[in-house]
């Protein structure tokens, strides 16, 4: 198993890309503290799944956009588990609507959640990596739309492209404390929050159009999430693991 014996905190577990690299990450033999904010039934769920993979799971409440709710995260996981050696950053806030008609606290609650978010998780998680002094894992869950300006989304837009660039240098600066630090970058991908914005029809449609023919499943992503907390990965650090299926690929066709 890739990940035998590494603990592991995912924020945003309770559904989707962050449900599915909870149980891959169970599956290739961590142990995993499951955050979520409102979805308590699902996240208590994703904790069964983990621990009926055989191993142990610690579910987390907290809004990431609260520091102190942070900090209490990383360190209840580890007090439970006895340290923490992989955090992925999942977590993130999405609002699509025209940017003559957003609202300030719309855009505020986007990047609280977005950006503010991964700042404080990324930034507890390395304090504790740095002081154990064992190395350790940041992976960072981006989005094409850090560089595509897709309309009717300025705040995730904004947010991620923000994420990026902050990403990218903290695995500058961490990397002499042999903690490493990657970006995923899912294309158009098959999860509730997509579900809130398409119907059942559009998303079949929409990956028929992609160049693989389907739209990403959450486990696509987590496989990649895997792979970079694994030391398969041992040498990449700054990168941003791209899985679209070909969505940013040009297609005059559209």
């Amino acid at each position: 198993m890739k990940l035998e014996g590494k603990v592991a905190l995912v924020t945003g577990a309770s559904r989707g890309i962050g449900r599915a690299c909870a149980v891959e990450m169970a599956r290739e033999g961590a142990d995993v503290a499951v955050n979520y904010r409102t979805h308590a039934g699902e996240a208590e769920e994703v904790a069964g799944l983990v621990r009926g993979l055989g191993r142990r799971a610690l579910v987390l409440q907290g809004d990431v956009a609260d520091r102190k709710r942070d900090r209490e995260m990383v360190e209840a996981a580890v007090g439970h588990f006895g340290r923490l050696d992989v955090l992925v950053a999942n977590a993130a806030y999405s609002i699509r609507k025209p940017f003559i008609q957003l609202e300030e606290p719309e855009m505020a609650e986007a990047l609280a959640v977005t950006f503010w978010g991964v700042f404080h998780s990324c930034q507890f998680a390395a304090r504790h990596m740095v002081e154990r002094g064992a190395g350790g894992n940041i992976i960072v869950v981006t989005s094409p739309h850090a560089w595509l300006p897709l309309k009717n989304s300025v705040p995730y837009n904004s947010a991620k492209a923000a994420v990026n660039q902050m990403t990218l240098t903290i695995a500058n600066e961490l990397a002499k404390h042999r903690i490493r630090v990657n970006l995923v970058e899912p294309g158009w991908t098959d999860t509730p929050g997509e579900r809130q914005y398409s119907t059942e029809e559009e998303l079949i449609e929409g990956g028929r159009r992609l160049p693989l023919g389907r739209l990403a499943r959450p486990e696509d992503i987590a496989h990649g999430v895997v792979y970079l907390a694994s030391d398969d990965a041992s040498y990449v650090t700054a990168s941003n693991l791209r899985i679209d299926g070909g969505f940013v690929l040009p297609r005059p066709e559209l």
